[in-house]
């Protein structure tokens, strides 16, 4: 885990959509036999392939913090697949201010429950903060992507095709500058605060507000680059395709195409953002 190859690796394995099939008995079988390792217990015969097919079972269903198995639709392996209509309802062409506000609304949402799904539960906290950042990245959203829509169909100056095209990207800043909202609202008291910073033998010396600082650039900065090879590249892969004799001929094969580039845009997109970082830093 510390270098970004074998986070990158480790988050394959986090979001591997196989992991959803895993039957209740199944998981059951892995967390025992985790167990069984950690107290020297283990039958005979056990392989470390079969200790490392548990151990990735274990941490794509099962929240660390809390033990209990988390919704099958905002787990990490979920979230590609559960979130593929929305990237492709955010990147639609010549959108209504209704609709932008729809799309930006369903995603903040979607958002909000695999951030709450997935969250940091070693401390408690309080649900006004989660409704906080919540309302605070729909506002944020909706208001640029409104806002930068407006702008775009009342520059005259752009032929109409650029202005599709410039139409296509106001989703980006939008979310990005969503995110970065969610999580300075849901994660300010940490800056007050501080959180807490270990020893090499991982017991609590203290607490930081630098070491806090540092965090919440890192998770912001992660923020910003998840959505840019989701919003960004299918915009452009799309303006290419579009112009094929294939698509021309068939144009009910866009919306299809669109949505096989998104996945592949947002199964790349997710383990790369959440692998620039190391989940324990130093400073």
């Amino acid at each position: 885990q510390t270098s970004f190859y074998g986070r990158f690796r480790h988050f394959l394995d986090i979001i591997d959509p196989r992991t959803l099939f895993v039957t209740e008995n199944r998981l059951k079988e892995a967390v025992q036999l985790l167990e069984d390792y950690k107290h020297g217990t283990l039958p005979p015969g056990v392989t470390n392939k079969e200790l490392w097919g548990a151990q990735k079972i274990k941490q794509a269903i099962i929240h660390p913090d809390t033990n209990e198995t988390i919704f099958m639709p905002f787990r990490m392996s979920g979230a590609v697949c559960s979130n593929r209509a929305v990237v492709v309802g955010l990147l639609l062409p010549n959108q209504t201010i209704a609709s932008t506000v729809f799309w930006q609304w369903l995603n903040q949402s979607h958002n909000a429950c695999v951030n709450y799904a997935n969250r940091n539960a070693t401390k408690p906290s309080p649900t006004s903060k989660f409704i906080q950042g919540y309302l605070g990245a729909v506002i944020s959203a909706v208001s640029i992507a409104v806002g930068l829509n407006v702008l775009v169909q009342r520059a005259n100056k752009f032929p109409p095709a650029t202005r599709l095209l410039i139409q296509r990207f106001v989703p980006f800043p939008a979310v990005a500058s969503a995110n970065i909202c969610n999580v300075v609202l849901m994660r300010h008291t940490e800056l007050e605060e501080g959180i807490d910073v270990l020893d090499n033998n991982g017991n609590i010396v203290g607490s930081s507000r630098i070491a806090a600082k540092h965090a919440l650039l890192e998770t912001a900065l992660t923020r910003v680059v998840l959505p840019m090879p989701i919003l960004v590249l299918p915009p452009i892969i799309m303006s290419i395709l579009e112009k094929t004799s294939l698509l021309r001929s068939r144009p009910r094969m866009v919306l299809p195409v669109q949505s096989l580039v998104c996945l592949a845009a947002f199964g790349l997109a997710l383990p790369l953002a959440i692998s620039l970082f190391p989940q324990m830093s130093e400073v």
